[in-house]
């Protein structure tokens, strides 16, 4: 499945790294949502993108956006990564089933059973407003945060 801008993102209720559920949908109404789909936890170049964005954060809290980071780690592994890390933002566990958030947004690499880098921008209708994804191995910039947050203000 493809998502093009307009969609509506579809929802999903995935445990974050402690344990509670955290649904899209409830962000609706409230909040606009930045998806940030990433390989695996503890990886070079993952643990090198969500810590950029650990180090930036304010470009994310100055949209007032939830940030949610996906991967198909179970909700164990999040919890220790997101730790050892210092993430202050939400990381999802998409393990079962497998990867099937993942898939609905089109970015699972069915081949290794991990996400590929994705990322989505959510207005807070619901809405995609923009999205990036990268080719396998490639790391995400900071400036394509930039362009994809300034989508929820055009």
């Amino acid at each position: 499945m493809s998502l093009i801008i307009g969609d509506l993102a579809p929802d999903f209720t995935l445990a974050n790294q402690f344990g509670e559920n955290v649904t899209l949908s409830d962000f609706r109404g409230k909040k606009p949502v930045v998806l940030v789909f990433y390989p695996l936890s503890f990886s070079g170049v993952c643990t090198g993108e969500l810590c950029e964005i650990r180090d930036n954060f304010d470009k994310f809290a100055s949209s007032d956006v939830e940030l949610l980071a996906i991967s198909v780690d179970s909700k164990y592994v999040q919890k220790v990564f997101a730790e050892h890390e210092g993430y202050k933002f939400s990381v999802l566990a998409d393990f079962w089933p497998h990867g099937q958030v993942a898939k609905d947004y089109g970015v699972f690499l069915e081949e290794h059973g991990i996400a590929n880098r994705g990322t989505f921008v959510i207005d807070k209708d619901g809405v995609l407003v923009s999205k990036f994804v990268t080719a396998p191995g490639q790391a995400r910039s900071l400036d394509e945060y930039s362009r994809a947050l300034a989508s929820l203000t055009s």
